[in-house]
């Protein structure tokens, strides 16, 4: 049924609505995954930043020997 009750849901509104619903599973779900994965990898100790520590979000406890390099140099300066 669509919005008005009594009416019967056309099949472009049914096919619509199952690409819209679909759309939004997928997405939501490749969302999850690429935070599952970012949250793995640092639970690893692997790096997530690519190699950027200054930038990267989990700089202040990580413990990889690149940011411990990059903590080095920042506190010498």
């Amino acid at each position: 049924m669509n919005k008005y009750s009594g009416q019967i849901q056309s099949r472009r509104a049914l096919f619509a609505g199952v690409f819209r619903y679909a759309t939004l599973g997928l997405l939501g779900a490749a969302g999850g995954w690429g935070f599952a994965k970012r949250r793995r990898l640092v639970r690893e100790g692997k790096c997530v930043g690519r190699g950027i520590c200054r930038g990267c979000e989990v700089f202040k406890e990580c413990g990889l020997p690149q940011a411990l390099s990059a903590k080095q140099i920042l506190e010498s300066k």
